[in-house]
């Protein structure tokens, strides 16, 4: 009963507190202990060392493949290479998107560290699968490095077919 009272006073003083500050100019800002959004990373360094540590997890932690080896077939557990991803690494720093961070002009300081954490995802990702780490068609389109060919006719126009007349097909 105490709690359920001492509950309801709190409602009472905050609705209090926004009825005054409605009269007094509608000034609901005022209320705001504090203004703005915290920043994530205080400085470059941060949002450096906050990439090594999960390049240290995805080193620590790697995939596991499990296999059954030999005439008993027994359970072997295998460990293979934790790709570097962009998706993983905003998702152990707990944001949605640090690349905007990169175009952002609001955080140009971050630019260099953020080029620095690209070329280190795309360095790991380009060498796992060279060394046949990582499955290599995957981590090529991933890259951008996808052979691709267009197929069409002179300077680029559609390729004309002619219809041949007058062959007999036995």
């Amino acid at each position: 009963m105490f709690f359920h009272i001492n509950y309801i006073f709190r409602i009472f003083v905050t609705l209090t507190q926004i009825i005054m500050a409605w009269l007094e100019n509608n000034q609901f800002w005022k209320l705001r202990t504090k203004h703005g959004k915290d920043k994530l990373f205080s400085s470059p360094d941060v949002l450096w060392q906050e990439a090594l540590n999960y390049f240290n997890w995805c080193e620590e932690n790697p995939l596991i493949e499990i296999d059954y080896k030999g005439k008993d077939a027994d359970r072997v557990e295998i460990p293979k290479l934790r790709a570097f991803t962009w998706t993983g690494l905003e998702f152990f720093l707990g944001i949605t998107s640090l690349r905007w961070y990169k175009t952002s002009d609001t955080h140009a300081e971050f630019k260099d560290v953020i080029t620095r954490i690209e070329q280190v995802i795309y360095t790991q990702k380009l060498e796992g699968a060279a060394a046949g780490l990582l499955n290599p068609a995957i981590i090529a389109r991933d890259l951008g490095l996808a052979d691709r060919q267009e197929h069409s006719g002179k300077d680029g126009a559609p390729i004309k077919i002619e219809h041949i007349t007058g062959i007999e097909v036995k």
